[in-house]
């Protein structure tokens, strides 16, 4: 027998899998297909305080190891959210969902989460930090350190559950931005949300997406993703979550190694819908071939 249970900000997973925000809808829809009970747990689509239509279309392009998106935090608003999707949810999760919150000012952000907060579904917050600040010239929250840890402390200020920081890897240094989210609060640390690329197409010589570029992810950024845990184990003493180009169990036992307390598998849902449960129902196979009684004996094992 082998134990695939870890702890996340004080929460027990029956397993270290979750799917990505924004590759699981809100869960029911997957729940069609499998039960999503065998899952660590995963994270919804990324909530605003407004319903939002999102970026014009066309919204995805293809890669040879991946895809670029350009959404736009497409969503119904955390109050439909609240009324209508997580009711949907709790028919055929019995779990805590972690909520993905995104927002354009500090307000915002402290607004939805503290809403959030008060579900009793939600196990952790998950702010995704990777969106323009309407008031600081529509840079990035988390491309600023200073501006990252203002959100964490407000955010912090008014919520009772963990608070895990989703970071963009579209900065010089991974390490100063979570050492900064740590040092404001945070619980935990996401990485990575999704590198910045773009497609153009020969025949109209126009760029493939709308938005000329979008979020690319997929295989290709595993490599990265894992760099970016290696660099954040080092630095902080919080769980991070480890997300990036994961396809297998495989994948899962390297981002461990790296640093990872769990992962999310984002991309490979929209290949493959049954993925989360292939990997999981995998896990304990892969641990053997490994000589691994116990996941938790490998978080950072490769320091």
């Amino acid at each position: 027998m082998v134990n695939t249970k870890v702890d996340l900000c004080g929460v027990t997973l029956d397993n270290p899998v979750m799917a990505a925000s924004g590759t699981f809808g809100y869960g029911y829809e997957f729940a069609e297909l499998f039960d999503i009970n065998i899952l660590g747990s995963f994270s919804f689509k990324g909530t605003t305080l407004e319903p939002r239509f999102g970026n014009p279309t066309p919204r995805i392009a293809e890669c040879r190891e991946g895809l670029i998106n350009s959404i736009g935090l497409q969503n119904p608003g955390v109050d439909k959210v609240i009324e209508e999707e997580l009711p949907k949810l709790k028919r055929c999760l019995h779990k805590k969902v972690m909520a993905n919150v995104g927002g354009f000012s500090v307000e915002e952000y402290t607004e939805v989460c503290q809403r959030l907060d008060s579900c009793d579904q939600v196990g952790w917050l998950e702010v995704n930090v990777s969106c323009p600040n309407v008031h600081g010239g529509g840079i990035a929250f988390g491309t600023d350190a200073k501006a990252a840890a203002q959100v964490v402390k407000a955010v912090k200020s008014r919520v009772s559950k963990p608070v895990i920081v989703k970071l963009s890897p579209n900065v010089t240094d991974i390490t100063e931005i979570a050492a900064a989210c740590e040092e404001a609060g945070a619980d935990g640390i996401s990485l990575i949300n999704t590198m910045l690329g773009m497609r153009i197409d020969l025949k109209t010589r126009k760029p493939v997406v709308a938005n000329k570029m979008g979020g690319f992810s997929g295989p290709a950024v595993f490599p990265v993703a894992l760099r970016m845990v290696y660099q954040v184990y080092e630095c902080v003493d919080i769980p991070i979550i480890g997300i990036g180009g994961i396809f297998s169990a495989e994948d899962v036992i390297e981002m461990m190694l790296a640093g990872a307390s769990a992962v999310q598998i984002g991309a490979a849902n929209l290949v493959n819908p049954y993925v989360c449960k292939e990997v999981v129902e995998a896990l304990p196979q892969t641990m053997k071939k490994y000589g691994i009684n116990d996941l938790k004996d490998i978080i950072g094992g490769a320091h």
